[in-house]
């Protein structure tokens, strides 16, 4: 018998459980792994409080994130052996390949060697942010050095993600906040520049940080109305990418700074990476490499007992974080 988390009813933190299940060994393309440590996703908050894109089937398990050694190998599978050490980028179904618990089976196309100057901890924090701030940034965007970028909600581990990947090609980064009470962290998180929301014009601090220019590029989790201020900070042929939703409000569209700037605003999920092929090893190499070298260094703000893991998310919804969660066995 093998702990893991399961919910039987969507609602808050309170509807996680810590319940024994029998492990199947995994399937011929899969490889079995004794968890070490899990990364916490915003998007797991949602699957269980039912307003994701996937709809839970109970008793339901969920995570995108782990890392741990290997235990066994499906017959198909190549290249990994016992003892490795591995992580997980995320799949395509949390709930057909979950993460919280203690033994989990993932197909092999999603299990990294990871660099050994990461601990499992970093590494189990890694794969989520850097391929979504990846695939956004430097596959669909083709951020360069010459580049402006403004990433909204910078305090998330896909935040701070961002702003080492900007980093890595050369790209300035301009990082929004609600108040002032993060905003010397995220300089320190790598932002060259934060713009605090609630106390600062926006449009006239961007006008003075960009000479003008605007933002080529806008990487936004929020949506709603502010859609429409930062199409107006944006460059002429600029883009705006928008990965979430955490704004409830339906915002207006800003007609006249697209057609005017001919900007293009794009919907982005981190499947469109995961789900080819090609995108996949693409990130994969450029990801790793960036964790050998140290130019991407993932961002732990806290971790916390397998046992304490309603704590853990109720720790995330409390948006007090600045980068990941990470949870240890």
């Amino acid at each position: 018998m093998t702990r893991v988390v399961r919910f039987h009813e969507y609602g808050t933190a309170d509807v996680l459980r810590i319940e024994n299940i029998d492990v199947p060994a995994p399937a011929a393309d899969e490889v079995q792994i004794s968890v070490r440590a899990i990364g916490l996703n915003r998007a797991e908050v949602m699957f269980r409080s039912g307003a994701y894109l996937q709809e839970a089937k109970f008793p339901s398990q969920l995570g995108y994130e782990a890392a741990g050694t290997v235990l066994a190998t499906g017959g198909d599978v190549t290249g990994f052996t016992q003892g490795d050490a591995v992580s997980v980028i995320p799949t395509l179904d949390m709930s057909r390949w979950p993460t919280y618990g203690e033994v989990i089976n993932i197909p092999a196309r999603y299990v990294v060697k990871h660099p050994a100057n990461l601990s499992f901890e970093q590494a189990a924090a890694s794969w989520m942010q850097y391929v979504t701030a990846w695939g956004a940034l430097v596959d669909q965007a083709r951020l360069t050095a010459d580049d402006f970028v403004i990433v909204s909600a910078a305090s998330s581990s896909v935040g701070i993600a961002a702003f080492q990947i900007a980093r890595s090609v050369g790209a300035t980064v301009i990082a929004t906040t609600r108040t002032s009470a993060k905003a010397q962290a995220l300089l320190e998180a790598g932002a060259h520049h934060v713009i605090v929301m609630a106390e600062e014009n926006l449009a006239a601090r961007v006008d003075e940080i960009t000479g003008g220019k605007g933002a080529r590029v806008v990487f936004d989790p929020i949506g709603g109305p502010a859609i429409s201020q930062l199409a107006e900070v944006m460059s002429v042929g600029g883009i705006l990418i928008e990965y979430g939703a955490l704004s409830s409000e339906q915002g207006p569209f800003p007609q006249f700074a697209v057609l005017g700037k001919s900007l293009t605003l794009k919907g982005y999920l981190y499947t469109e990476i995961v789900g080819n092929d090609d995108a996949l090893a693409r990130a994969k190499a450029f990801i790793t490499e960036g964790l050998r070298t140290g130019k991407l260094d993932p961002l732990v703000s806290r971790t916390f007992p397998f046992e304490d893991i309603q704590e853990a998310t109720r720790f995330l919804e409390s948006n007090e974080q600045i980068g990941k969660i990470v949870v240890t066995l």
